[in-house]
């Protein structure tokens, strides 16, 4: 606290220790302005409660308590941190989420991202303390409801600028249904996720960042147009074990492409299966889109088709994630027309760089063509690392040179988010049901694993997408 309490704005002078409140202890309660001699009452607003643990102590555990912290006491933000890793929540109604994490040697390089959350010149919104911060208004907080061994883990608190919280309690962002509201403003920001390179992660990127997304109350189509279908399957829409039952090859991707007057975006667009609570909108890919290639190609018209019929929708979704083919052929163009922005998975090994100049040559040739149809060149929003090995070792000698070389030796931008190599994110894909025979039952890492690092990983990633693409958070 010693380092990161200066380094977010905060003086000696506006803050106490060991500070009780009710029942509860506080290691460090901080206010606004310098507060000497300090009061406590309700005109006294706490900002930010801290959890110091032990480097031994793993934080899911600790994250249930934090969450009472936080909703008992109308805080805003809360921090776990055991030193060799730190996460930030945002408290939302009754619940809280995480929205940030590093490791503990990340801090300081990361400090911007955190200022930009906790800072005291931060731009978040604020919340004070009203007369419900009472002892009598607070008979929830007796003595016996504090969990054992509260003095040894010590909550701490640093204060936000008055300014931004609102005056009434922040309310829980609500469920968004599927009964679209046509009046709305539009705002659909189109995402392709794509590289040249198999095997770096696209499929693994593409749908659990729409999970993440629409967990935040985002209205999210994902476009499968990839002939592998691993999007489609790992959504849950290939249920069928036998051909005859195949569901997709009539309506899928494909068609949306082959007709300029026919097969609409509300015609083929599917809702995921179980896989994410609330469930997701699909347009799904199929074997057949191999076959079909050859046929588009002769129609010109195939190229701008999805973007004629993503106009059509666009004040029913707030973003669009393509997975895309690792190739150069016309469905990865379709895709890098129709979208906004660019995702580049990439494991950082030397294929997936060395296929990076071919990345950008084919991205210089679809923005000679985006030109000529009126739009804007594609934006980079950056190579993003995927597949990273979580090993030590690894993370301290290798993978800061691999992050050096993206843009100092290919000029391209490193996105903050990381999504390292876990096995629960390929056990979310491939579960399955047992009803008589293994049906496939895919999850999101959001669904499968809720208080994992990965599904940390993409939460954070949706909001550094949330952030650079301009969309309220």
């Amino acid at each position: 606290m010693s380092y990161l309490l200066p380094a977010l704005g905060y003086t000696p002078d506006s803050w106490h220790q060991e500070v009780a409140f009710i029942s509860l202890r506080l290691g460090f309660l901080a206010f606004n302005t310098p507060a000497i001699p300090f009061v406590l009452d309700a005109n006294s607003p706490m900002r930010v409660v801290i959890e110091a643990k032990s480097p031994k102590q793993n934080l899911d555990r600790n994250r249930r308590k934090l969450k009472r912290y936080l909703t008992k006491l109308q805080v805003k933000y809360g921090v776990l941190t055991n030193g060799k890793e730190m996460r930030i929540y945002e408290r939302l109604g009754d619940e809280i989420e995480l929205v940030f994490q590093c490791r503990g040697g990340e801090i300081e390089a990361r400090i911007e991202e955190i200022n930009a959350l906790i800072g005291k010149d931060s731009r978040n919104p604020k919340q004070t303390l009203d007369s419900r911060s009472t002892d009598s208004n607070f008979p929830h907080l007796g003595a016996e409801s504090i969990p054992e061994g509260v003095s040894k883990d010590i909550p701490f608190s640093i204060p936000f600028p008055e300014e931004l919280f609102p005056e009434t309690p922040i309310q829980p962002k609500p469920v968004v249904e599927q009964n679209f509201n046509n009046q709305r403003k539009a705002t659909l920001k189109v995402i392709a996720v794509y590289h040249n390179k198999g095997g770096v992660g696209k499929t693994t990127v593409a749908v659990n960042l729409a999970a993440a997304l629409r967990k935040r109350g985002k209205k999210v189509l994902l476009i499968d147009i990839d002939a592998q279908s691993n999007s489609t399957f790992a959504t849950g829409l290939l249920k069928f074990i036998f051909e005859e039952d195949d569901n997709l090859r009539d309506n899928n991707v494909y068609h949306l492409l082959e007709s300029g007057e026919f097969c609409f975006i509300s015609d083929v667009a599917r809702k995921s299966e179980g896989f994410n609570n609330p469930e997701i909108e699909v347009i799904p890919s199929h074997i057949t889109l191999i076959e079909g290639q050859y046929k588009l190609n002769q129609i010109g018209a195939s190229k701008t088709r999805l973007v004629t019929k993503l106009s059509r929708v666009e004040k029913e979704y707030d973003f669009v994630i393509i997975d895309t083919p690792p190739s150069r052929d016309l469905y990865a163009e379709v895709a890098l027309i129709a979208a906004d922005h660019l995702i580049i998975p990439s494991d950082l090994k030397p294929f997936a760089n060395q296929g990076l100049p071919s990345v950008t040559q084919f991205i210089s040739q679809v923005d000679e063509f985006r030109e000529m149809i009126g739009k804007k060149p594609l934006n980079i929003l950056g190579v993003l690392p995927s597949k990273i090995s979580p090993n030590p070792k690894f993370l301290q000698y290798s993978f800061p040179k691999q992050k050096r070389v993206i843009p100092g030796r290919y000029g391209i931008p490193l996105m903050d988010s990381i999504i390292y190599e876990r096995v629960l994110l390929s056990q979310c894909t491939n579960h399955t049901s047992a009803l008589g025979e293994e049906i496939p039952e895919p999850k999101s890492i959001l669904e499968y694993s809720p208080e994992s690092l990965s599904s940390g990983e993409f939460q954070a990633l949706a909001l550094e997408v949330l952030t650079k693409t301009g969309i309220d958070l």
